[in-house]
């Protein structure tokens, strides 16, 4: 079953709110490059599920040119639009709101997520009601309604050379995943970035997103030091966010290459005693795969175009290792 994007309203706060006395408890925060179109989308979300709720709305686009910018103020007056001219990158652009909010908590959302009906409710209360949570994150869905991967594990060596399916099926209390039946709140170690909030207190003592990561990473390295302060992360399982996956990132190889350029800052970071290692792991799974999907494309004579594609997308990560990871 497909699921319904929430309908247009254009109030950013209802009537029964008298804002003007109250302190702001969330500010939303969008990060946008060139995806006008789901950005208004993703708005539209933000302005219809945060109607109950004493809020500010973000927008930092990084030098767009598809006109994202004034589409967004255009549609949506009440926000506030920092306008970059260059792409600086999901960290630092997130930055730039998060030195500006007024609110008590954060909520980072990429442009291609739409929040669900209460899900921006579900999470403030959570907090709330949480004093040792620094951060939390909902469950992301596909637009069909099937769960996406919503936690996320720190890096570590058995991650690397061990199946993620396999880990969440032998260790499920460490790895937890998609395929559980999670029903309530549950601590993990870091949650996937495409919906997150974040409270303010804890951004005082840990300190803003490391901006050493362009695009992938940010938050895992940002809930690595919130546990390293005390604070916890969590999974809010009845907050949903649809995502589609991938659409604010760009081509496919260029998305993953920046996915391994964040990996490798975080492994020097967090690892340095293991990152030759574990970037040596890394370079055999890769070639392994490229073998695989090589000889996949080359016995189908190139027709079936997801093996096609993947043998490019391998060849182009691995070309980009052996120019020196630029």
């Amino acid at each position: 079953m497909m699921m319904t994007p929430p309908n247009p309203i254009e109030s950013p706060i209802s009537d029964s709110i008298d804002s003007d006395n109250m302190p702001i408890a969330i500010s939303f925060i969008v990060v946008n490059w060139n995806t006008r179109d789901i950005l208004l989308t993703c708005l539209n979300s933000i302005v219809q599920t945060g109607q109950r709720l004493v809020h500010e709305i973000w927008v930092v686009d990084n030098g767009s040119t598809d006109g994202s910018a004034s589409a967004a103020k255009l549609k949506y007056p009440f926000i506030n639009l920092i306008e970059n001219k260059t792409n600086r990158g999901f960290a630092a652009a997130n930055n730039q709101a998060l030195t500006r909010m007024t609110g008590q908590y954060a909520i980072l959302l990429n442009s291609d997520a739409i929040l669900m009906p209460d899900a921006a409710s579900i999470l403030l209360d959570f907090m709330e009601t949480t004093p040792d949570a620094g951060m939390a994150c909902g469950q992301l869905l596909n637009t069909d309604g099937s769960k996406q991967n919503s936690i996320a594990n720190f890096p570590s060596l058995l991650g690397l050379v061990s199946n993620e399916s396999l880990l969440q099926f032998l260790m499920p209390k460490r790895f937890p995943g998609k395929r559980q039946k999670i029903l309530q709140p549950i601590e993990v170690e870091s949650g996937i970035g495409a919906c997150l909030i974040v409270r303010k207190a804890a951004m005082d003592q840990v300190g803003l997103l490391d901006e050493d990561y362009f695009f992938f990473f940010e938050e895992t390295d940002w809930a690595r030091r919130m546990r390293e302060q005390g604070w916890k992360v969590y999974f809010v399982p009845t907050a949903r966010i649809i995502h589609a996956q991938g659409k604010s990132v760009g081509p496919r190889a260029d998305g993953r290459i920046l996915f391994y350029r964040s990996r490798y800052v975080y492994l020097n970071k967090w690892h340095p005693e293991k990152a030759l290692l574990m970037r040596g792991i890394i370079l055999l799974r890769l070639l392994f795969n490229l073998v695989l999907s090589g000889i996949g494309a080359g016995l189908t004579l190139g027709c079936i175009r997801s093996l096609r594609d993947k043998t490019i997308v391998y060849a182009k990560i691995l070309a980009w290792h052996v120019r020196g990871c630029p």
